[in-house]
């Protein structure tokens, strides 16, 4: 994961777990999601003015390949990192990680598309470009 990596810090609460006590599976995806809208928003803004503003300009998850090397349990203190891979005409290409501390639990690549009223379009140039900085 780069060193510009966009961070999010979370703690694990009851209701992220299963009856074991470890994180329930898709615990983790809403762990994701998190922070790759708190990237969208430190970088655009909120993602509803984003849609207000660029006509109904949404943005969805096409594909996610995780794997998940380690359980994290209730009350760990845990980090999402969110770093652009690859830009390409309509979709953004996300490397994830969730970590405790130096140790990597998940790790995700993420394709998440641009699309307005059900088509692909474009990535609005003014958010390619603050991606590309990072």
């Amino acid at each position: 994961m780069p060193p510009d990596a966009h961070a999010l810090p979370l703690r694990v609460y009851y209701e992220d777990t299963d009856f074991s006590g470890f994180v329930y599976h898709a615990s983790y995806l809403r762990f994701m999601e998190r922070g790759r809208t708190e990237l969208l928003r430190g970088l655009a803004g909120d993602q509803s003015d984003l849609h207000r503003e660029a006509n109904g300009l949404v943005f969805v998850v096409r594909r996610m390949s995780l794997d998940y090397l380690k359980p994290a349990r209730m009350d760990d203190a845990l980090t999402v990192l969110t770093a652009t891979r690859e830009l390409r005409g309509a979709s953004m290409h996300l490397d994830q990680e969730v970590r405790r501390g130096d140790e990597t639990l998940v790790r995700a690549e993420v394709v998440v598309a641009c699309v307005r009223e059900g088509r692909a379009v474009r990535l609005p140039e003014a958010l390619r470009r603050t991606l590309t900085r990072r």
